[in-house]
C-alpha cells in the first residue's frame, strides 16, 4: 500500500521508542522507503543500528555528520518525505516546534518539511496536562499538524493516566490515512451496514446468522482512507471501528434500520453489507414448554426490508450497493435481487466456493450492475473493498 512512499520517523528520548522500531518494520514490509531520525536522548532508550538494520538505510543523529553522501540531508529527506511522524514525541519536541527552534538534526528537518506531519505525544500525565504543552500542542494543530492522541494506561513512570504512545498497528492506520490511496471520496458521506443482526425468541435466545461483518468493515476502512466521512451501522461483531469512522451499533434489524433511516438524507452512498435477519421470531405456544414434554411453537414473521426501503426513497444522486450470498444460482437470483429492490449494483457471493462466504478473510466475488457482470478471483476482503468502491465511483 505504501510502495514508492518515503516516510520520515522522529524518535526523541522516550521509553517507548522501542515501539517505534516495529512500526519501522511494519512501515518496511508495506515497501515504504523509510528513514529515521533521532535526537541523542533517544539514544539513551534504543540504538541507532536497530533502525539502520529494519530500514536498510542511515539511522541519523548528527547534523553535522561528516560521513554522508554530498547533498544537505535535513532539506534532502525533507523535500523527499511524503509524510514525516515523530513517534514518541517528547514535551521537549513539541516546544521547539511550536517556538520555531531548529537546534538538532530532528527540529532542523522538521522545519523544512512541507509534507503532512503528524505527531505523537509520549509523557507523563502530568507533563501533557500542563498548560504550556497542551498551548504549544494547540499551536501546533492549528499551524496544520497532526497530532495522534495518546492512550491511557500505566506509564513507565509508575503513575496511570493520558501519556502513553499508541501501539504501532494504530500509528500504521494514521500513516495509511493519509498516504495509501487518492482521495477520491473527499466530499462524500458513505453509510455502509455490517455484521449480523438478532431478533429475540425470548430473553434468553435469539435469531441470527454467521456473519463476521468483517466484509462490510473492509469497506468503511477503505472508504474512510479514500477520504469519505463515513457511517458503520453494525450489528454484534468482535472488531475493532476503523479509524476515521463512526459507528452505530445495533442489536435488530429494526435498530439498524432506524439508524440506517436517520442517516438517510444525508447519504451519497450506502453499502448495505449486513446479514440481517430474515425473520421475526414469536412464541406462539410455550406452557412450560408442555410441561417439560413437548417442544417450543415459533411463528416467523419477515422483518422489513431495509434496503428496498432506502432505494424507494432515495435521491437522485444516492447510490446503493447491495450483498447477496447465495447457495445456488448465483447471476440468477442475485440479479433478481438487483432488479427487484432497484439497486445500483449488487456484489454476489456463493457460500458454497472456496474462500468465500462468511468469517474468513477472503472473498470471491461477482459484482452485478444493470448492464455488466464482472467475475472477480479470490481476494482479500480489504482488496474486494476497494474494488467495490472503484466501481461505486466509476
Amino acid at each position: 500500500m505504501l510502495k514508492g512512499k518515503t516516510i520520515v520517523l522522529g524518535v526523541t528520548g522516550s521509553i517507548a521508542a522501542y515501539k517505534t522500531a516495529n512500526l519501522a518494520s511494519m512501515l518496511v514490509k508495506e515497501h515504504a522507503d523509510v528513514h529515521v531520525i533521532m535526537t541523542e536522548n533517544a539514544k539513551n532508550f534504543i540504538n541507532p543500528i536497530t533502525f539502520e538494520t529494519l530500514t536498510h538505510n542511515k539511522c541519523i543523529t548528527d547534523t553535522f555528520d561528516r560521513n554522508f553522501e554530498f547533498d544537505v540531508k535535513h532539506i534532502s529527506l525533507a523535500q523527499k518525505a511524503d509524510l514525516f511522524m515523530i513517534a514518541p514525541a517528547s514535551a521537549n519536541i513539541i516546544g521547539k516546534i511550536a517556538s520555531g527552534i531548529a537546534d538538532d538534526m530532528l527540529s532542523t528537518t522538521i522545519m523544512a518539511a512541507k509534507c503532512p506531519v503528524l505527531i505523537s505525544p509520549a509523557m507523563n500525565t502530568a507533563m501533557y496536562e500542563n498548560y504550556f504543552v497542551q498551548k504549544n500542542m494547540r499551536s501546533l494543530m492549528d499551524a496544520g499538524y497532526k497530532l495522534i492522541e495518546p492512550a491511557s494506561g500505566y506509564l513507565a513512570c509508575g503513575d496511570t493516566g493520558k501519556g502513553k504512545m499508541p501501539e504501532p498497528e494504530l500509528l500504521k492506520e494514521h500513516i495509511l490515512m493519509e498516504l495509501s490511496h487518492k482521495k477520491d471520496l473527499r466530499g462524500k458521506k458513505v453509510l455502509v451496514t455490517a455484521g449480523p443482526t438478532q431478533e429475540a425468541i425470548d430473553p434468553v435466545r435469539f435469531i441470527s446468522n454467521h456473519s463476521s461483518g468483517k466484509m462490510g468493515y473492509e469497506v468503511a476502512r477503505q472508504a474512510a482512507r479514500r477520504g469519505a466521512e463515513v457511517t458503520l451501522v453494525s450489528g454484534r461483531t468482535n472488531l475493532d471501528c476503523p479509524l476515521g469512522v463512526n459507528r452505530i451499533d445495533v442489536l435488530s434489524a429494526a435498530d439498524m434500520k432506524d439508524a440506517v433511516v436517520s442517516n438517510a438524507e444525508e447519504t451519497d452512498i450506502f453499502v448495505m453489507a449486513a446479514a440481517v435477519a430474515d425473520y421475526r421470531p414469536t412464541v406462539v405456544s410455550d406452557s412450560k414448554i408442555k410441561k417439560k414434554g413437548g417442544s417450543m411453537a415459533i411463528e416467523l414473521t419477515r422483518t422489513e426490508d431495509i434496503i428496498a426501503g432506502i432505494c424507494e426513497n432515495k435521491r437522485g444522486n444516492q447510490f446503493v450497493c447491495g450483498f447477496s450470498m447465495e447457495t445456488d444460482n448465483l447471476i440468477e437470483n442475485s440479479r433478481s435481487k438487483l432488479e427487484s429492490k432497484k439497486l445500483d449494483m449488487i456484489v454476489a457471493n456463493n457460500l458454497k466456493v472456496e474462500g468465500a462466504g462468511f468469517r474468513g478473510d477472503t472473498n470471491v466475488a461477482v459484482i452485478i450492475r444493470p448492464d455488466s457482470i464482472t467475475e472477480l478471483d479470490i481476494m482479500s476482503k480489504s482488496e474486494l473493498a476497494d474494488v467495490i468502491l472503484d466501481e461505486i465511483i466509476q
